[in-house]
Order: structure tokens, then C-alpha cells, then sequence
């Protein structure tokens, strides 16, 4: 049975960077694309970006240039580094496989950028 725990939200003002992560146990990390998703306050959850193992790195537009998805695959691990925070980007975070969310959601982590 996989696992996803995700890890390093806080509270930022509008501006500040943070640096999330989501560790996967089980085997669906090397042979599937990973993603982080975010569900704001009364939100359905959406895709924020997707990466492929050795892949090219694919964003939804409200976050191009501000945050970069990367995986370690020795690690079974993936990153999200997040600068430049907007109010809009406060929300829960979460990471799954793509384009198909396979494993059961995490707890994830809650980003919250105030203005």
C-alpha cells in the first residue's frame, strides 16, 4: 500500500518562499509521474504541476515562474519550492501520481500567505 507524506507548509507573507515535500512509500513512484495539487478554502483540489521521471517540468499558468516542481527518484521524493507567494497560492497542498491520483490522499500540508 502506497504512502504520501507531505511536509513543509507554514504561514509566509506575500512575497516569501517555502519549500514543500512529499515522501512516497510503495512502488508507483519511478514508473508514474508525479504532481503537487492544492485545494483552496472551499475549493475543489486542482493540479498545480506535474513532472515525469527525467521529464520536462509542466506548470499551470497561475504559478509559471514562481514555483518549480522537481523529484529525486533515489529518494522516492517530490519537490515543490515555491517563491514569490500570493494570497491565491494559500490552500492545502498535496502530492499524487498524474494524470490519475493512484494512491490514497495524504494528510497534505497547508500553505497559508497573507497579504
Amino acid at each position: 500500500q502506497v504512502a504520501l507524506v507531505e511536509s513543509g507548509g507554514g504561514s509566509v507573507q506575500a512575497g516569501g518562499s517555502l519549500r514543500l515535500s512529499c515522501v512516497a512509500s510503495g512502488s508507483i513512484f519511478s514508473t508514474n509521474a508525479m504532481a503537487w495539487y492544492r485545494q483552496a478554502p472551499g475549493n475543489q483540489r486542482e493540479l498545480v504541476a506535474f513532472v515525469r521521471s527525467r521529464g520536462t517540468p509542466i506548470y499551470v499558468d497561475s504559478v509559471k515562474g514562481r514555483l518549480y516542481i522537481s523529484r529525486d527518484d533515489a529518494e522516492n521524493t517530490v519537490y515543490l519550492q515555491m517563491n514569490s507567494l500570493k494570497p491565491e497560492d494559500t490552500g492545502a497542498y498535496y502530492c499524487n501520481t498524474f494524470p490519475v491520483p493512484q494512491a490514497d490522499w495524504g494528510k497534505g500540508t497547508v500553505v497559508t500567505v497573507s497579504s
